[in-house]
């Protein structure tokens, strides 16, 4: 039986609904009361773990669902493969005390909208939440600093089983499954990185996904 907290919703039907699963009951009280001075957002339930968040996706179809990064990276990340693949219609945030670029990464791929960690100031948590409820993407400024490295050609110059490759980086795929999906050697697939560095000017699996995610608008800086 799930021990979620669902709220009635008391506002008006343009309000966006927020839900969280979040390991401190203090934290989601912090949230309970800064949204209260926004009217356009309301928290319309909470759970404390991660099957019960589940439940609470399927129950109260929230806008926007946030989740910590606290229970662990390969669990929030099979949720947020879940949540993906069977509620489209909510948007998720991972946030955490600490959060890397390979870390904020991840949970990217694995289908977060947005990536922030706790120490954000109060505005702009509410405007992460406007601007993933409302279809948009939101990575806290400084997470992803190897954006901005220069690259020097664009992918236009890379071969068809090059552009596959890169395809299958940006999901997140080691070098041996890129193989396996490929029907080819994982010495081949190295090839084919070293290549694919030498053309684009990227440095690094790392980089070639974040560059490949903000060209398609994946990963994209806040608005303001």
């Amino acid at each position: 039986m799930s021990n979620y907290t669902s709220s009635t919703p008391a506002r008006t039907s343009g309000s966006k609904t927020v839900a969280v699963c979040e390991t401190q009951p203090v934290t989601i009280e912090g949230i309970r009361r800064l949204l209260r001075d926004h009217t356009d957002l309301e928290l319309t339930g909470e759970a404390p773990t991660l099957p019960e968040a589940l439940d609470l996706v399927r129950d109260a179809h929230p806008a926007v669902v946030i989740v910590d990064k606290a229970f662990g990276l390969p669990p929030v990340m099979d949720w947020l493969h879940m949540v993906r693949g069977q509620y489209p219609e909510t948007m998720a945030i991972v946030w955490g005390v600490s959060m890397n670029e390979g870390e904020a990464l991840r949970f990217v791929q694995a289908g977060a909208s947005g990536v922030m960690r706790k120490s954000v100031p109060p505005e702009e948590f509410v405007q992460c939440l406007r601007q993933v409820a409302d279809g948009g993407t939101w990575m806290e400024e400084g997470l992803f600093q190897a954006t901005e490295r220069p690259v020097r050609h664009s992918r236009s110059n890379l071969t068809p089983r090059e552009r596959e490759v890169v395809e299958l980086v940006e999901q997140g795929l080691k070098n041996k499954d890129i193989a396996r999906i490929m029907g080819i050697r994982p010495g081949t697939v190295k090839i084919h990185l070293k290549h694919i560095f030498e053309k684009t000017g990227v440095r690094g699996r790392f980089g070639l996904a974040l560059s490949g995610l903000k060209e398609k608008g994946i990963l994209q800086y806040p608005t303001v």
